[in-house]
């Protein structure tokens, strides 16, 4: 029996990355990607809208770099506690 794609995420979520290995899956991201995480390592967890404000980017182009985090697993999200209508952003590492 196979794990299901949710489970995949979870054991992923659990892990705790190295510097090094944190590093290396930023190495080949684009600017954005690299600028969103530098804004959620000092201050997370962020909404979209709140990442857009601290790191001067269009929001366009956060979704962009969120995507582009989520896709190499250092980017998690969840709703918000304050306003369950917005999913905000945080490292995995």
């Amino acid at each position: 029996m196979s794990m299901s794609t949710a489970d995949d995420h979870a054991v992923a979520a659990e892990e705790v990355l190295s510097e090094a290995e944190y590093r290396d899956r930023l190495r080949d991201l684009p600017p954005s990607a690299k600028l969103v995480a530098k804004v959620l390592e000092s201050d997370s967890p962020l909404s979209q809208g709140q990442l857009a404000d601290e790191s001067l980017l269009p929001d366009r182009t956060v979704r962009y770099a969120l995507n582009r985090l989520e896709e190499v697993d250092l980017v998690d999200s969840r709703y918000s506690f304050r306003d369950a209508r917005k999913q905000v952003y945080y490292l995995n590492h």
